[in-house]
């Protein structure tokens, strides 16, 4: 890639999360994006076809950097609860990033994605699971549920809350063999 492009775009990636540190999405205009970034408008326009299209590309960017972390993603199958301390340790090393990213009106989807992302790579590894409506309402509360879980005791012990989603989702595991 042109270095003058990537450096165009790492501007105005770095503006908008300056930007969208102190403001929900639908309040950040390109005009403002463009002057923090010190570009013009048709520079913008030539990556992205509007905030939201920015705002999604880093979102999914995220995304797919906890997913691609799993050193061991059949672990969510074989060994649920080192899955999930696997999975919630990637969340955690990217956190101030996904507060940033998935704050206000964009809350849940960094959950949405995280859920077709893993089921995705379930489904490549056991194709027979993608249309089993059981093991995925199973898979969909492991996800949202542990996801949802950690959110609301943030404030407590880690270690400990995340040892204890990890126990919880052994035992959802046991429902689906």
């Amino acid at each position: 890639m042109d270095l003058r492009i990537e450096k165009t775009r790492q501007s105005i990636v770095n503006a908008f999360l300056a930007l969208r540190s102190g403001k929900p999405l639908e309040k950040i205009t390109v005009k403002e994006l463009c002057e923090k970034a010190m570009i013009n408008k048709s520079t913008f326009y030539f990556h992205y076809a509007d905030i939201y299209e920015l705002s999604d590309s880093l979102e999914t960017e995220i995304v797919t950097s906890i997913i691609n972390s799993l050193d061991h993603p059949e672990y969510i199958i074989e060994h649920p609860g080192a899955f999930t301390q696997e999975l919630f340790l990637a969340y955690l090393s990217r956190d101030a990033l996904i507060q940033t990213l998935f704050s206000g009106s964009r809350s849940g989807c960094l959950i949405q994605k995280i859920e077709a992302g893993i089921k995705e790579l379930i489904f490549e590894r056991l194709p027979e699971y993608r249309n089993d409506p059981i093991r995925n309402i199973i898979l969909s509360y492991q996800i949202y549920g542990a996801y949802y879980a950690f959110s609301e005791n943030r404030n407590e012990n880690t270690s400990e809350v995340i040892a204890v989603l990890g126990r919880i989702s052994e035992e959802l595991q046991k429902l689906l063999h």
